[in-house]
């Protein structure tokens, strides 16, 4: 490939970067002075990526009434009870997520070949023609050098406590429930979003309709934020550009 071929292709990916970067800053420019948008409160079902739960389940069980009696076979209590079980009731997460890893890995690897091969005799012929200036034992010669040494350090240590409301979605067929909850706090122009979504069990709700996020199977936990101090600590989209195209 010409040089000539190597700078057209090359103006071309900064040409088609350059196009993208720049609907991006128009958008960014168009909000300058103004603070992130909040989102519109919707029901989630209806967003495009909402995809309904399905698990495996026992086989239901006909609930048995007896005439003239106020009880009924899987009642839980005489009184209504107030805790979330249907859909469209909210119920309120206490977040509550200590994280702490620390994991150290070192990997070095050397290898080293060395190898010489020659031709003393070829169909009889102890001096090989038109190799003069060739030492027939030793025509071919190879070395090689590996070195590979890496090293990894993690620290981390998490810590959030808070508390969100969460909308039941799904009621499965066992019973179990499907939450969602979605919070955004803005502060001056930073946005700050919690997401909560999972699978809980009635039981594990508190008289006082509050969930601790342990107890939530297949849980999905979302903490972050956008708005200037967001764009701030992350590198400029060019320079996200260059580190996944660049092979060094």
């Amino acid at each position: 490939m010409t040089m000539s071929k190597v700078l057209v292709r090359a103006g071309a990916v900064a040409l088609a970067a350059s196009l993208l970067g720049g609907c991006a800053a128009i958008d960014k420019i168009s909000n300058i002075t103004q603070a992130p948008p909040l989102s519109p409160v919707n029901n989630p079902t209806t967003q495009p990526n909402y995809r309904p739960v399905s698990m495996p389940m026992p086989e239901p069980v006909p609930v048995a009434y007896s005439p003239n009696s106020l009880w009924r076979s899987g009642s839980r209590a005489f009184f209504k009870d107030q805790r979330a079980h249907q859909v469209g009731d909210i119920l309120t997460i206490k977040v509550k997520i200590a994280d702490k890893a620390q994991l150290d890995n070192e990997t070095k690897r050397d290898r080293s070949a060395n190898e010489d091969s020659g031709i003393t005799n070829l169909f009889g012929l102890t001096k090989i023609p038109f190799t003069k200036q060739a030492i027939p034992n030793r025509l071919l010669t190879t070395d090689s050098t590996t070195t590979n040494d890496g090293k990894g350090n993690i620290n981390r240590q998490e810590i959030l406590q808070t508390n969100v409301a969460a909308v039941v979605t799904q009621v499965l067929p066992n019973g179990n429930l499907v939450i969602e909850g979605k919070q955004e706090v803005r502060v001056n122009f930073e946005m700050r979003e919690l997401l909560v979504a999972g699978i809980v069990r009635p039981e594990d709700i508190e008289a006082d309709n509050t969930l601790d996020s342990q107890k939530i199977a297949q849980a999905r936990i979302s903490y972050g934020g956008r708005g200037q101090i967001t764009d701030i600590q992350q590198p400029r989209w060019g320079q996200q550009l260059f580190e996944h195209i660049l092979p060094f």
